[in-house]
């Protein structure tokens, strides 16, 4: 069980990574959306490729976000029907949803998503509009997002089975108890 929780907290720590990135880019889209916006009724002009960042930084924050809100156990879910089990019946309710719903979900949709990618890659896709950014670079973020959603998803499985056979956690790390 210890090389699989050892996995767990290196896709924890790449997800809590991750989360950190994701909250500078918030700050980040909100300077660049507050200088877009100042500069255009300033100065009167606007330029496609700062709209088109913030909608990237978005994206990025969003798709990349999402692993580290699931880490965080953070993430919507249905409270009236988990809250009412015991926590043993919670843990087998995440194991089983992770394992059946969101590892499998993720999975398909980072191998269908991934086409979108290589053919706006094989072509050099960049924005329709006048000084609009490269298309392709955003596009894998989409796949990528799943990727990580998925790990996320591998190592809260992993959490639930160590806590299911008696794991502990200690200082963020799952031990077990000495008897």
């Amino acid at each position: 069980m210890r090389p699989l929780l050892a996995l767990s907290n290196s896709i924890d720590w790449l997800n809590e990574k991750l989360g950190g990135v994701c909250n500078w880019l918030v700050l980040a889209a909100c300077v660049v959306s507050a200088a877009n916006a100042m500069i255009r009724y300033a100065f009167g002009y606007s330029s496609n490729s700062w709209l088109e960042l913030q909608w990237y930084m978005f994206a990025i924050f969003v798709m990349f976000g999402a692993s580290y809100t699931f880490k965080k156990n953070e993430h919507v879910r249905v409270e009236i029907l988990y809250l009412t089990l015991s926590e043993r019946g919670q843990l087998w309710l995440d194991l089983i949803g992770t394992l059946c719903f969101l590892i499998p979900s993720c999975l398909l949709l980072s191998y269908l998503s991934w086409p979108f990618f290589m053919q706006a890659y094989a072509v050099g896709e960049t924005s329709s509009n006048a000084g609009g950014l490269l298309r392709w670079p955003i596009k894998l973020v989409v796949p990528v997002g799943f990727v990580f959603l998925a790990l996320q998803g591998v190592s809260e499985v992993i959490k639930r089975i160590a806590a299911l056979k008696g794991y502990v956690v200690i200082d963020a790390k799952y031990e077990r108890p000495t008897q």
